[in-house]
Order: structure tokens, then C-alpha cells, then sequence
């Protein structure tokens, strides 16, 4: 609907732009036949015209914009909300099959590329289908002739512009990627700021950092030098045009076959039309990058996630938990990891697995979670098959601690409280204590208000541990999974640990996954899982 205004818009906008203009000619015309220099009554009716014509013109271009530009902002907030959507649907292995700056692209640059193609891009073809429209008629009732003569160039004007803007694409998106290059340098740099300084590398970084700025800063000159010549053609071709008008209506007056207000008119055609033929080069730039984009977007749109929901139904989760021959191959490396794996461990109970590095002990963790999904065999879960159960329900019962610590850039408070909706201060509190992180976190500047940086940045490996282990108790799960996540600590850290959740966890079944005897020694049951033949495991 919104679209639809706009094009009504866009037709109003264009008929009093082009409307005004014979009134300028026709004062031109009055002036040079008035002899004198007095009041004139019908000049200044022309120039009411024009002012009320100016002001229409400015209103409608104004709603035009309100319209077109607004449905297409409204289409990109829609397909960035349908994008991110899809993101949370994928599995794990889905997101390993790309890289996050790809992914952030297609969120933010190929989108943008559609709104443009949805918004400018529809809006200055149909202004220009409409403005050539409208003025051909007032100018071909004018002077066939010279009609043809000021419109032939601006074709070739367009064709011109298109050349100069596919080059300008080229080149600014070589320069995108150097600014990328920068930015991932520099993210890098911070982010590993500690082994920099450990090994006193700073000249060295500081010296690669200049080499890519001096890229940037050189392809950044050659696309200024490649964007000076747009311009350059539209004032040339504008010049050209001038003369041309001047050089034939100065002929066509001489022969009295034109008035000077006439001539006046086609200057003014002239100059309102150049503008929106120099935009077609440039809008289809544009609307080819959006096709590459859609292409893009509809290609991530149409994956489909090796987690799937299907017909599940909420049940009741306590946490008794069975694999029955489950195996799994990794689909983008194609490693077998888990190769016929069955065991058993009932609600409320415990299992330490064991291992050696490879052997597939992170794999039960993911397996348990359903961010992936078995090869071959079942999971079951109190008596049903995982896949029968809501994916959403399930996952709530699930407590899980990464082997890798992952904080949010957010308060110590609310990184703990994550896995809860709305918890108290003193709730989050209560289970930081249980993580043994509470003492650390209360000789904070500002406490469970300091900031723990990006990715945590600002704690210690142990500090960063513990805050996961107290996010995934403060949820009180049905089923708790420590995935290598006490390695981080030191041995008496460990014991705290393990002493303060020991009557917690017999009300719940847990998972721990470890290399440390001292982790495993709590345990109803230990498995131990050995590497065989072929990256099998069993």
C-alpha cells in the first residue's frame, strides 16, 4: 500500500516540477515584450505559479520519500528479523560450515543492498520513467527538433555513469575488504594483547599494522581518484547540453522559429532531467548487487537445520538417561567420533567420562543437548526418544558448562543470571557462592556490576569458569553436563566446587566430563572412552 502512495506520489511530484517551467519562459517572454520597467500584473501571477508549483513539488517529493523509503526500511527490519530468526534454528554444524564474518554479512550488507534496491533503486527508475514522461510531452510541444537533440546524449550520459559505477563497486569492495582486514587485525591484536606483550612483540605488530593501512590508504585513494570522474562526466555532459541548447534555439531565434522564454524552457528541462539519467548507472549497480545479495540471503534461507523439531510433544524431564549403539560422524570433516555407544545412567544419578583427547567425550555433551543429532542409534530421555521431545522444553532442564568459558559483554550480575528469567540479586549471588566465585567477586570495584569485557576479557580463566559454572546452576536443571569445564581451576577451586553441589547434585542427573581422577572420584558410574581404529570410539 505503502508503495502504491508512493508511486501517486512520485507522479504528483514530477507533473508541478515540470508544470512551473513554461511559466519561467512565458515571464521571460512578458518581460522582453514589456517596454517598461513598472508594476507587471502578469509576471507576477506567473511567478505565484511557480512558488505554488515549487511548494507542491517539494511536498510531494517529501511524501514520496515518506513512502517508498519507509516500505523499504519496513521490508529490511521484516528480512533481518526473518535472517536472525533463521540463525537460531541452524545446529551447530551449520555454523561451522561458515565463517561469523560471512554470517554478520549477510545480516548487514546484503540486506542493505535489498533495501536499497526496494527503496532508491525502485524510486529513481519510476521518477525518471515518469519525469521523461511528462517532459517529453511539454518539450515535444515546444519543439520536435531540438527535443531530439538535448534527449539523444543522455543515454549515452547513462551508459557513462553505469561504466564509472561498476568500476567504483569494484573498487569499493576492495577497499571494504582491506578496512575488514584492519578491523579483524586489530580485534586480533587486543584480543590476544597478553601473548603480544609476552613475547614483546609490539614493533612487530605495529609494523603490520602500517603495512595494511598503507593498503588502505592507497586503495582508498584510487577509488577517490575513480569517484572523481562521475562527477566530471555529469558537469561535461551538462555543459554539453547547454551549449547545444543555446547553439539551436539560438539558430531557431534568429529564424524567429523559437522565443527566448521557449529556449529558457529547454534550459530548465534539460537541467531537471540530467540528474535522474546520471542515477540510472548508478541504480543498476545497485540492483545488480541486490540480485548477488538476494541470491545470498534466499541461498542461507533455504538450509535446513540437522536439528529439526518435527511433531514434539512436552513431557516431563527427571533425567534418566539412555544411548542405546549411538554414533556420530562429523559432517564437515567426516571423523567418526562415536562409533556404537550405549550406556545408561538413572535420574539423579552421576557418570564421569573419560577419555583421551579425541575420543568423543564433547560429543556426548552435544549429543546430550541436541545441538546435534546421532547418525546412527537413539537418546533416550525417561522413557521416549530425545527427537519426541520439545526441543525448547528440554533444553530448559538442561544445565550445561562449556569446556571453552564464554562470557557476554555484560555485568558479572547479569552473565550469571542468563539462564533465568528475572532473577534477584540475591539469587545470583546464592550461586555464585556454590561456584566459589563469590569471594573473588565482591573484591570487584563495583561487584556484580562490573563489566567483565568482551568475552570476559577482564577475569582470569578460573574466574570465568566458575561464573559458567554458577550461570548453569542457577537454572536448576534436571540434567547438569560439566564438559572439561573444572580444568581451568586449581585442585582445592575443584573440591570447593564439588563439596558446595555435592547434595545438589543427587537431585539431579550429572554429566561430567573430565581428565582429572580428582573430578571423576564422586561418581555413581565412570566411563571411559577409548580412541580405536579409524577415529572410532566406543
Amino acid at each position: 500500500m505503502l508503495l502504491f502512495w508512493g508511486f501517486l506520489f512520485i507522479i504528483a511530484s514530477n507533473f508541478f516540477n515540470i508544470y512551473k517551467v513554461q511559466f519561467v519562459g512565458k515571464s521571460v517572454d512578458e518581460i522582453a515584450q514589456t517596454s517598461h520597467l513598472g508594476f507587471n500584473r502578469q509576471v507576477l501571477i506567473y511567478v505565484g505559479i511557480i512558488v505554488a508549483s515549487s511548494i507542491l513539488t517539494g511536498l510531494f517529493t517529501f511524501m514520496m520519500r515518506q513512502t517508498i523509503i519507509v516500505a523499504s526500511r519496513r521490508i529490511e527490519y521484516e528480512l533481518k528479523n526473518k535472517i536472525y530468526q533463521h540463525y537460531q534454528e541452524l545446529s551447530l554444524t551449520d555454523f561451522k560450515k561458515t565463517t561469523t564474518g560471512d554470517l554478520m554479512n549477510r545480516l548487514s550488507e546484503d540486506v542493505v543492498a535489498v533495501r536499497m534496491y526496494l527503496g532508491p533503486g525502485v524510486m529513481y527508475v519510476v521518477n525518471l520513467l515518469i519525469l521523461l514522461l511528462i517532459t517529453s510531452v511539454y518539450m515535444i510541444r515546444t519543439d520536435v527538433s531540438m527535443t531530439l537533440w538535448t534527449l539523444i546524449p543522455l543515454p549515452i550520459l547513462s551508459f557513462l555513469i553505469y561504466w564509472v559505477s561498476s568500476v567504483i563497486n569494484r573498487k569499493s569492495k576492495v577497499m571494504q575488504k582491506s578496512q575488514s582486514a584492519i578491523s579483524t587485525f586489530v580485534q586480533d591484536s587486543f584480543s590476544g594483547i597478553r601473548v603480544v606483550k609476552f613475547f614483546a612483540k609490539e614493533k612487530y605488530i605495529e609494523k603490520n599494522y602500517g603495512l595494511k593501512v598503507k593498503d588502505y590508504q592507497d586503495k582508498a585513494l584510487d577509488l577517490a581518484k575513480t569517484e572523481a570522474y562521475f562527477f566530471t562526466i555529469i558537469l561535461f555532459v551538462i555543459g554539453l547540453l547547454n551549449v547545444a541548447v543555446l547553439f539551436i534555439g539560438g539558430q531557431k531565434y534568429l529564424n524567429n522559429e523559437l522565443s527566448v522564454g521557449k529556449i529558457a524552457d529547454f534550459f530548465m528541462y534539460i537541467n531537471i532531467l540530467i540528474w535522474p539519467f546520471s542515477l540510472v548507472g548508478w541504480v543498476t549497480s545497485i540492483n545488480q548487487r541486490a540480485e548477488a545479495s538476494m541470491a545470498r540471503i534466499n541461498e542461507f534461507l533455504d538450509m535446513k537445520s540437522e536439528v529439526t523439531e518435527g511433531e514434539s510433544g512436552i513431557f516431563p524431564v527427571s533425567g534418566d538417561i539412555e544411548f542405546r549403539n549411538v554414533s556420530y560422524t562429523y559432517p564437515n570433516t567426516g571423523i567418526k567420533a562415536l562409533h556404537n555407544l550405549s550406556f545408561k545412567i538413572e535420574a539423579g544419578k552421576s557418570l564421569a567420562i573419560m577419555g583421551k583427547t579425541g575420543s568423543g567425550k564433547s560429543t556426548i555433551a552435544l549429543l546430550l543437548a541436541r545441538l546435534i543429532d546421532p547418525t546412527e542409534g537413539e537418546i533416550w530421555v525417561d522413557g521416549k526418544n530425545l527427537k519426541d521431545h520439545s526441543l525448547q522444553n528440554y533444553r530448559r532442564h538442561i544445565g550445561y558448562i562449556p569446556q571453552e568459558s564464554y562470557l557476554f559483554s555484560d555485568t558479572v550480575e547479569n552473565n550469571i543470571g542468563f539462564a533465568v528469567d528475572n532473577p534477584t540479586l540475591a539469587k545470583v549471588v546464592e550461586f555464585a557462592k556454590k561456584a566459589d566465585v563469590h569471594k573473588n567477586i565482591v573484591e570487584f570495584k563495583d561487584q556484580y556490576k562490573t563489566m567483565v569485557g568482551e568475552r570476559g576479557v577482564m577475569l582470569s580463566g578460573g574466574q570465568k569458569q566458575r561464573i559458567c559454572i554458577a550461570r548453569a546452576l542457577i537454572k536448576e536443571p534436571s540434567i547438569l553436563i560439566f564438559d572439561d569445564s573444572l580444568s581451568a581451576l586449581d585442585t582445592e577451586t575443584e573440591e570447593n566446587i564439588l563439596q558446595n553441589i555435592e547434595k545438589y547434585l543427587h537431585h539431579c542427573t550429572s554429566v561430567i566430563i573430565t581428565h582429572r581422577e580428582s573430578s571423576a572420584k564422586r561418581a555413581d558410574k565412570i566411563l571411559n572412552l577409548t580412541e580405536i581404529e579409524n577415529n572410532k570410539s566406543a
